[in-house]
């Protein structure tokens, strides 16, 4: 079957759907973290999440590496750091976390972003290519919650924020 509905297109529709906002990390020798909001839950048992992740990202080529990786749901007031891991002239590697209050998680390695609302760290166990994106499934081997009340959602093309 051939798509007929253009990129753009669909673009503008799927901006109307709220999503939360994640910054994705990797840890070991392919660091790495990307801003996402192509992330959900899967299953409680056992306790699985995907994201969605552009093969021609460096995220994806890191995720494959390591195949560890953990996720920072971001709080109300963490713009400033989705906008930073979403910035594609950042610099890539361990600077790229030079300025970034974080700790690397227990499980994999992976930073954990300081003042997210919650964290998880999971182990890939399968992955799905779909058009020009792979679904990374993993297991969730921990997870923890912050302080913080408030989430930073992404709609409509802009960053907004959840109130309690």
């Amino acid at each position: 079957m051939t798509p007929t509905l253009a990129p753009a297109s669909m673009r503008e529709v799927m901006s109307r759907f709220a999503t939360g906002v994640i910054v994705l990390t990797v840890g070991g020798e392919h660091i790495h973290g990307m801003t996402a909001n192509a992330f959900t839950s899967v299953s409680l048992e056992p306790p699985l999440l995907l994201c969605c992740v552009s093969r021609s990202a460096v995220m994806h080529k890191s995720v494959s590496a390591e195949r560890r990786f953990a996720v920072s749901i971001m709080g109300a007031d963490q713009e400033p750091l989705a906008r930073y891991f979403a910035d594609k002239e950042r610099p890539l590697g361990p600077a790229q976390f030079d300025t970034v209050d974080w700790r690397p998680g227990p499980r994999t390695g992976a930073p954990l972003l300081h003042g997210a609302l919650a964290w998880l760290e999971c182990e890939l166990t399968e992955s799905h290519d779909s058009g020009d994106h792979s679904i990374f499934i993993g297991t969730v081997l921990s997870s923890s919650r912050g302080t913080g009340e408030d989430g930073l959602l992404f709609f409509d093309g802009k960053y907004r924020r959840t109130a309690s």
